[in-house]
């Protein structure tokens, strides 16, 4: 796998430390976004959607075990850890909390990207990433992020492409308001249920031919959403199953 194609998610406070980091990861062909704490970090994986997620233990705002626990509440994305922390119970203690691997500093780039592309494969061998998904005239590519109706690409914002997403990822299932509202927006906001009737009208208006009769973004009346897998469906990847 000489072309990663893939988005990197580095939560790291020390400045140095990130854009050396990132210097390294666009060469080796990630494209990489940052967050220099917990805070702003979590909020990302909530917008921009990342691939895997690269975490330093050591953050100002937030434990990295913290991070990972809260990480794990609604996300299966590969987590690996890069600290100076090198005893044996620190290494413990991220795994056992769902860290996928772990790199401690000083480190060198190649072993670096040997993991990351190991979790890469990992990730898509076991549904954890999925490539394209296909209904109708909709087409959405998670591995590029990028959504297309009839051939012309639809611009989402990165509210609207996670939610999509979500419903992609979930295909054919009933995702609750909760489980969308938790996931998407985070758990502080599961009751505030007016977020998620804003976006899916701006994404039926996006993406439905008529968003008054949706044929896409079906609404289960007092439960949730659903995203149609009848209209010749077709995936690179089996369409996973909501746990």
């Amino acid at each position: 796998m000489n072309s990663p194609d893939a988005l990197i998610l580095l939560i790291e406070d020390d400045l140095q430390t990130r854009r050396f980091l990132k210097s390294n990861l666009t060469l080796n062909g990630w494209a990489c976004t940052e967050a220099k704490n917990a805070q702003s970090g979590l909020e990302s994986l909530r917008q921009q959607f990342p691939d895997m997620v690269i975490l330093d233990l050591g953050l100002p705002d937030m434990n990295g075990i913290e991070v990972i626990t809260h990480i794990r509440q609604y996300s299966e994305i590969p987590i690996l850890i890069l600290s100076a922390r090198g005893l044996e119970v620190d290494k413990i203690a991220a795994l056992e909390a769902g860290a996928d691997d772990y790199l401690t500093k000083p480190f060198s780039n190649g072993e670096l990207n040997a993991r990351l592309l190991a979790l890469l494969r990992r990730a898509r061998r076991s549904g954890t990433l999925h490539d394209v998904f296909v209904s109708g005239e909709l087409t959405v590519n998670l591995a590029q992020r990028r959504v297309s109706l009839a051939n012309q690409e639809v611009h989402l914002t990165p509210i609207e492409y996670n939610l999509l997403a979500q419903l992609v990822r979930h295909a054919g299932l009933v995702l609750t308001h909760r489980h969308l509202l938790k996931t998407v927006w985070g758990a502080e906001h599961i009751q505030d249920s007016h977020y998620l009737r804003i976006y899916m009208g701006q994404l039926r208006h996006k993406l439905e031919l008529d968003p008054a009769r949706p044929k896409y973004l079906l609404t289960e009346v007092g439960v949730g959403y659903r995203l149609a897998v009848n209209e010749s469906p077709t995936a690179l990847n089996d369409l996973p199953k909501l746990a």
